[in-house]
């Protein structure tokens, strides 16, 4: 059947199920859980994938779903995939009273969108059209938080890595994928719009612990090792390393102060902060991270303290295919005028979606519909049709252009296509930025 006239058979099913699909994405939101703890958002997930008839898999590294469109499929997978977790974000209007858990970045729309997307491709009774398969993906713990709930759970062995990609990855679960996509929220862009990403930092996170020697602060501070001394030096060495940060590289250390002390009369002797080490190339982040290892020793050695660092695998720098972009790119054009289609280029954050792109063709469009910075209270959906409804129909339709005609554009791709690692590389890559100094 020709393409566009399978476009039109899904576009006309994700319409008539438009309704349900903005309900469940606020149903999600209703309900912001964080990283590996995302039970009632699965189950939501689950419960659609068993009302249009799709098989799934579930507790993939620990709450995630998976569901294809075909049982069995030759041919090239492409896996569409939406992010199930919360950020905290307490001052939210739709923030969790207990956990402060906020979808403040967007999750609950991607997973509208990724569910938009299965309702069409499989409503649309278009899967015998295609040459290859469709995995659409819930995945769990795309934001880097809770290090110490997640450093627990890898203790007890039920995740390897702190990430929600990175996991499903290492579980096999991207083992039969050969292209992913998802969108992502933009900021401040409540008018029906595409960005097309290219790429976005990595980063290697960190835990410090400076451990001094507890006195009474007023009688006797001189008996003291002052731990909370020791981590201001270690916070203002890495303040004055930030001009040896080349530009170009884009360099971003963010530390904050988890624990400053136990008690204000005595001298602080347990102090822990957290940062990551983010920058545009593996290259810099390894160079820049060993640099910021060393101030922070050197807040310690000044003041006597000890100073222990836990290096841990962050996420790995994003590099978006440009053929897969650009199939993105004509089917924006059927809705938007080229003045709402963009190019964000680089992006200063990071995602785990970097470490799939390090592995297989991905894209990761941002997409409008939103007022307010990520991450913020501000946030909030202000069109839902140009936030999930609009994104579902780009990413069913960019579906049809890889698989129909035999899957040639798809092929095409794969064929031109030089992942940067194979998975058993980038398993011992990740492995060993577990580090303790």
């Amino acid at each position: 059947m020709d393409s566009k006239l399978l476009k039109e058979r899904v576009l006309q099913a994700i319409d008539e199920q438009r309704e349900s699909i903005i309900k469940l994405t606020r149903e999600i939101e209703k309900h912001p859980e964080l990283g590996y703890k995302e039970a009632k958002t699965a189950a939501l997930v689950k419960q659609l994938f068993s009302d249009i008839g799709l098989s799934y898999s579930d507790n993939l590294a620990v709450t995630g779903v998976k569901a294809k469109l075909k049982e069995t499929g030759m041919g090239p997978n492409i896996a569409i995939l939406g992010e199930m977790d919360a950020v905290i974000c307490p001052d939210s209007s739709c923030a969790d009273p207990l956990t402060g858990a906020s979808h403040a970045c967007g999750h609950h729309l991607q997973l509208g969108a990724m569910l938009g997307a299965a309702m069409g491709l499989t409503l649309g009774n278009v899967s015998e059209h295609l040459d290859g398969n469709v995995s659409f993906m819930a995945v769990p713990a795309e934001e880097y938080v809770e290090i110490a709930y997640r450093l627990k759970l890898r203790e007890e062995g039920k995740i390897h890595y702190l990430g929600g990609k990175q996991e499903l990855i290492y579980r096999g679960v991207f083992d039969d994928v050969d292209m992913a996509m998802m969108i992502h929220s933009a900021k401040n862009t409540p008018e029906p719009t595409v960005f097309i990403g290219e790429s976005s930092n990595g980063f290697i996170a960190k835990t410090i612990h400076y451990v001094g020697k507890e006195a009474h602060a007023a009688e006797a501070p001189e008996e003291g090792i002052n731990a909370l001394n020791a981590a201001m030096l270690g916070l203002m060495g890495i303040h004055t390393l930030r001009e040896t940060f080349p530009d170009s590289d884009i360099v971003r250390v963010h530390p904050i102060i988890t624990k400053g002390g136990d008690l204000v009369n005595s001298v602080p002797a347990d102090v822990r902060l957290e940062t990551y080490v983010r920058a545009k190339t593996m290259a810099s982040i390894e160079a820049t991270h060993v640099k910021v290892d060393r101030a922070l020793i050197a807040g310690g050695q000044a003041i006597g303290a000890k100073c222990k660092i836990q290096s841990l695998p962050g996420y790995l720098p994003l590099a978006c295919s440009s053929d897969f972009n650009e199939m993105f790119v004509k089917n924006s054009r059927q809705f938007l005028s080229e003045s709402s289609i963009k190019n964000s280029g680089h992006f200063g954050a990071s995602t785990d979606m970097g470490d799939v792109s390090c592995l297989m063709p991905v894209i990761h469009p941002y997409i409008g519909g939103v007022t307010g910075a990520l991450h913020t209270r501000e946030f909030k959906v202000v069109d839902y049709d140009a936030a999930c409804i609009l994104p579902a129909k780009l990413m069913a339709m960019t579906v049809i252009d890889l698989l129909a005609d035999q899957a040639v554009n798809a092929k095409k791709i794969l064929r031109q296509h030089c992942p940067l690692m194979q998975k058993d590389e980038y398993i011992r890559k990740m492995n060993d930025y577990f580090s303790g100094v």
